[in-house]
């Protein structure tokens, strides 16, 4: 019934489990519904104690199941304008406004109720139910629960990861890469500018050759029709440098960001990018011998791309009654699912990215409907047997 998805929401929202807070009291209150109905749920906590990923099983143990997958993290409010508590579930007009409502506490709601449901039935095949924290940093904390599934005697045999689609079924998602790039000059008074080295020069240089390469991408690159964005992409999201107008940097930092296609390596593109500031800092030396360009990886999370006709996308078709695909714009966890444990994934959840992260997030009531109705005929599948 939607009405106790809704009220499970309700009290999601209210933790504010924004990335960087503990989501631990989340994930009580979680196993603890999951208790009610005599479900028992594994936890998966971060060194600190503070966060913590929850799986749980319901069905016929050792046997391979059908696992949704959500995270319980939501984006930051700070600096936003919103018109409803953010942390306080408000219904307006048929929609269910709340931080995280569509992004993705909404499908967390609604697995939560289909669970309850399933523990009064005779599953032949299970659901597992697997929650992550610190999704929103780049797919950081899942990684502890996938070891743990690597290690299980037995894996999913589909995932169904519930970021908002609008329920649509969608097959792919770029990868991304997460770079740091420091560069390091002379110092020097700026009256004497001449004589030292500026590494913002330096990054203004860098960054020359990196939007170089993106236009190559763009004209010459991979193309996949699916996405908004049909290419491979690099983007640079933060530059800090210097220390007061009369001196010369010497130091510069820019983080910035590879989204590639499937058919793209990230590290091809990241080789030359690589290759670029090596030309850079060989010309730079001729003035200043500190001159010097490091690059790495901070975090990195593979694409999706299930293939359209696939078991799986057939099987989530059947439950939703869609007829089409689609690959959407923002990366999950799915891809991290398929690549190291080799489960087949789809994303298919309730309400729009196009609301995520946003002030006034918000999911439809219809939707979250449409969701359970979902989740209702995936429970009449696992009582008869995939």
């Amino acid at each position: 019934m939607t009405s106790d998805t809704i009220e499970i929401l309700e009290k999601l929202v209210a933790f504010p489990t924004v990335s960087a807070d503990p989501n631990i009291d989340l994930i009580g209150y979680v196993a603890d519904i999951l208790a009610s109905a005599d479900i028992e749920s594994t936890w998966i906590p971060d060194e600190s104690g503070h966060k913590a990923n929850l799986f749980a099983t319901i069905g016929p143990p050792g046997v391979s199941g059908v696992m949704l997958s959500g995270h319980t993290d939501v984006v930051p409010v700070d600096g936003q304008n919103w018109t409803v508590p953010p942390f306080q579930l408000t219904e307006r007009d048929g929609c269910l406004f709340g931080r995280g409502t569509a992004d993705m506490k909404g499908f967390v709601a609604s697995t939560l109720a289909a669970a309850v449901k399933a523990s009064r039935r005779q599953l032949k095949t299970p659901l597992h139910l697997a929650f992550s924290y610190d999704e929103e940093l780049g797919c950081l904390g899942v990684h502890s629960l996938i070891d743990m599934l690597e290690a299980a005697p037995v894996r999913p045999v589909f995932c169904i990861v519930g970021e908002p689609t609008s329920l649509v079924v969608a097959t792919g998602h770029k990868g991304k890469t997460g770079l740091r790039a420091v560069f390091t000059g002379k110092e020097a008074h700026s009256a004497l500018a001449p004589t030292g080295l500026n590494a913002i020069h330096l990054a203004a240089d860098f960054i020359q050759r990196l939007r170089a390469v993106q236009v190559d991408l763009e004209q010459n690159g991979s193309r996949d029709s699916d996405y908004d964005v049909p290419y491979s992409t690099v983007h640079i999201g933060k530059i800090n440098g210097g220390v007061a107008l009369n001196i010369v940097p010497n130091r510069c930092e820019i983080l910035f960001e590879i989204r590639n296609l499937a058919s793209d390596n990230p590290i091809v593109i990241l080789d030359i990018l690589r290759a670029a500031a090596e030309d850079i800092v060989t010309e730079a030396k001729r003035h200043a011998t500190e001159a010097n360009i490091e690059i790495e990886i901070f975090n990195a999370y593979p694409g999706l791309d299930t293939k359209p006709d696939a078991e799986i996308v057939n099987f989530v078709k059947s439950l939703t009654g869609a007829n089409s695909t689609i690959k959407v714009a923002f990366g999950t966890e799915g891809g991290l699912f398929a690549e190291k444990l080799q489960i087949p994934v789809v994303v298919c959840g309730p309400g729009s990215m196009e609301q995520g992260h946003k002030p006034d997030e918000f999911v439809s009531r219809q939707q979250l409907e449409r969701c359970d109705a979902m989740l209702d005929t995936l429970l009449d599948r696992l009582e008869t047997g995939l």
